[in-house]
């Protein structure tokens, strides 16, 4: 890991440390990643810059053993998407180059956390340029899809969880369900 990000990782951490609120988590390290960005330091490895071409790819940064937070870089070529899908935890996400589209779904009147039964309204369209840093908060669960349309050159994204990212839920709109899957992501 390059200083720059051994900086980062460390003051996240002591940024959270005995902070169980996710609103509050967001808050002291959004700016954190603000930064990062701002410097324009070359501080990703090429085993960070990994992509598939099949599929967006998750490179682990940072993956402690106390679960506490965890750190990937995401290369998403033309035209690949997650799925519909929430995180379970806090996050911050801050754009690295390209252009990152995140379509956000709201639940139409069901209780969170139903498996069967769910609803959902597209709502707001946001397209992050280099340098843009968003955050989500758990419960309710910030359902979104992100990606990069065909037409526009590959994105790279620095995500910061407030947990072991290695599940969410995925979300299928017309069948109204969600199901719980395990994210696999490449070891830096």
């Amino acid at each position: 890991m390059s200083r720059a990000l051994e900086t980062f990782v460390a003051e996240c951490r002591r940024a959270v440390e005995g902070v169980d609120d996710a609103h509050a988590c967001v808050c002291r390290t959004a700016p954190l990643m603000q930064a990062l960005l701002a410097d324009r330091a070359d501080f990703l490895k090429p085993e960070h810059l990994r992509a598939d071409p099949d599929h967006y790819a998750r490179n682990a940064i940072y993956v402690p053993d106390d679960g506490r937070l965890s750190l990937f870089a995401l290369v998403w070529n033309p035209g690949q998407w997650t799925p519909v899908h929430d995180h379970g935890t806090w996050g911050v996400v801050g754009v690295v180059s390209g252009v990152l589209e995140e379509q956000a779904y709201v639940p139409d009147g069901v209780a969170m956390g139903m498996d069967e039964g769910i609803r959902m309204t597209p709502g707001a369209l946001i397209l992050m340029a280099q340098g843009t840093v968003t955050t989500f908060v758990p419960n309710p669960d910030h359902i979104h899809r992100t990606g990069v349309p065909a037409e526009r050159k590959q994105a790279v994204s620095l995500h910061l969880y407030g947990r072991t990212m290695n599940s969410f839920h995925v979300y299928d709109l017309d069948a109204g369900t969600r199901r719980l899957i395990d994210v696999p992501h490449y070891k830096s």
